[in-house]
């Protein structure tokens, strides 16, 4: 399997974000999420806190209709 720059860069956003919930997300993990068309950023999230939306949706969100036919990094 091939692994792109592109591919390696939005995980380490999905990472950076995860690490926003840090030490509030317990019982659940941290989470980060970075939605793209192409190599452009449509939506971002992280899990907050427990009992908050999780990073998926949070992203998916915000990305809206952009982010039909993307891609989710988490």
């Amino acid at each position: 399997m091939v692994i792109r720059v592109i591919d390696e860069v939005m995980m380490d956003q999905a990472l950076e974000l995860a690490a926003k919930g840090l030490g509030a997300t317990s019982p659940n993990p941290m989470v980060g999420a970075v939605v793209t068309q192409g190599e452009r950023i449509v939506g971002r999230g992280f899990h907050a806190r427990a009992g908050a939306a999780h990073a998926e949706v949070v992203a998916l969100d915000e990305a809206g209709e952009a982010a039909r036919g993307g891609k989710l990094y988490c």
